[in-house]
């Protein structure tokens, strides 16, 4: 837990950030509506004897009472996904509609893209990107056994992302879920920190800014970009979406959050950000006892 002392200054409450990062996370699912209705679900969990809670910010997300979530007779017949449950947040915050398209340039295994497609009414296209071949096979094989057909899958660097293999030249709304240090994720991997250092949060900073880019330049104007990490570290996270604003139309906007987050920040280690990434959410471990998470929502603008 060694790293987190740098983040003492910027959590309230940090002694119980502390706790709530040193216990293990509880199971949870989403709710895919492709395969059936929240309710029918519900009933299926009921007649097998799994006990659950639904999120007050979300009834399609599931606290489960189970340790193989994956073997239920709801996640066998694709009625239900593990899918932890601040993973559920960005798609909600991203809101696609029926007949949009989107892109979600780091997709695999799945869980978000889906999640899109089902808000979706499995309408539209929703493109799933991922530039790691092996993780390929985990994203095709979640979106056929939860049934989006909606759902187009690409392996590209999404950093240099060509949409020349499509009909159309621009998405309505991008989702950047970028690689990072994972810091958010200890509860799930307690060994999320052992190969924790400040040079990787440079370099891997330096890919999502490039991601981040590329997503504003391939959405249309008056479309929304959200960008999301499993971190804390304000180099990934409010520094990329500084540089976003810095180099491409863009801008930050609010979103209403059912879950209790912090604001994002306007400075860190002597370096300002732009007020307007107060707007962003920070979702702390000790908050709603879920994993960490950021999410900022962007609005494109015109040259």
């Amino acid at each position: 837990m060694e790293p987190f002392e740098r983040y003492r200054s910027i959590i309230d409450d940090f002694d119980a950030f502390l706790a709530a990062c040193e216990r293990p996370l509880g199971n949870a699912v989403r709710i895919n509506t492709i395969k059936g209705s929240v309710e029918r679900t519900l009933e299926a969990l009921d007649e097998n004897g799994v006990a659950y809670e639904q999120a007050d910010w979300n009834p399609r997300v599931l606290r489960l009472e189970t340790d193989s979530p994956g073997s239920t007779w709801t996640s066998f017949h694709g009625l239900t996904h593990g899918q932890e449950e601040v993973s559920a947040v960005p798609p909600v915050v991203l809101d696609p509609q029926p007949g949009d398209r989107v892109w979600d340039s780091c997709a695999a295994p799945g869980g978000k893209a889906t999640q899109f497609a089902a808000l979706m009414d499995d309408r539209g296209t929703v493109v799933a990107n991922d530039n790691n071949l092996g993780r390929i096979s985990a994203l095709r094989f979640n979106a056929e056994r939860l049934g989006a057909t909606s759902l187009a899958v690409t392996n590209a660097d999404a950093r240099t992302y060509s949409l020349k293999r499509f009909s159309f030249d621009e998405f309505d709304r991008a989702l950047v879920d970028a690689p990072c240090s994972c810091e958010g994720t200890i509860r799930k991997n307690p060994d999320a920190l052992d190969n924790w250092n400040e040079g990787h949060i440079s370099s891997v900073s330096g890919i999502q800014k490039g991601i981040l880019r590329r997503a504003v330049q391939a959405t249309r104007e008056g479309g929304t970009v959200v960008y999301s990490t499993c971190t804390f570290a304000p180099e990934e996270n409010e520094a990329v979406v500084q540089h976003a604003l810095d180099t491409e139309s863009c801008r930050v906007v609010d979103f209403d959050l059912g879950l209790e987050h912090s604001p994002g920040l306007s400075e860190w280690d002597g370096e300002t950000f732009d007020s307007s990434l107060e707007r962003a959410a920070r979702i702390y471990p000790h908050q709603n006892d879920t994993g960490g998470f950021f999410v900022a929502k962007l609005e494109v603008t015109a040259e």
